[in-house]
């Protein structure tokens, strides 16, 4: 199976993510689940619009990127995100929230996806 990198990239052959790249895209993760975390304690039983990560990284041309600004938005987006996470209250862990294709999570579930793809991407990073 090819990843997204070689999909946007129309690539058939199985290679590493440039870092550019990844980092622009796991950027775009922080901020993905920042927008979703506040709408779900924001609103009742919202569903989040689409985001195709794919189609992302051809709009937003991230080989193109500079590096410098992809590396202060990775870092500020990520302290955006820690900051969502940690004003959660007790009371909002439970709220609920649905992916377009209807999938449902709650906060605290939302919250350890992003962590699982968070991990998933610095394992990938370090491979």
């Amino acid at each position: 199976m090819r990843s997204s990198a070689q999909l946007w990239r129309n690539d058939p052959t199985p290679k590493p993510w440039p870092v550019l790249e990844y980092g622009a895209h796991v950027r775009d993760v922080f901020e993905v689940f920042t927008e979703r975390l506040e709408l779900m304690v924001r609103e009742d039983n919202p569903t989040f619009a689409n985001w195709d990560q794919d189609q992302a990284a051809l709009d937003g041309n991230y080989s193109a990127l500079d590096p410098e600004v992809v590396s202060r938005e990775l870092v500020q987006n990520g302290l955006d995100a820690a900051a969502a996470f940690a004003a959660v209250t007790e009371e909002q862990w439970g709220r609920r929230g649905l992916r377009s294709n209807g999938s449902a999570f709650t906060v605290l579930t939302l919250a350890g996806y992003f962590l699982h793809d968070v991990v998933h991407h610095l394992h990938d990073v370090n491979a």
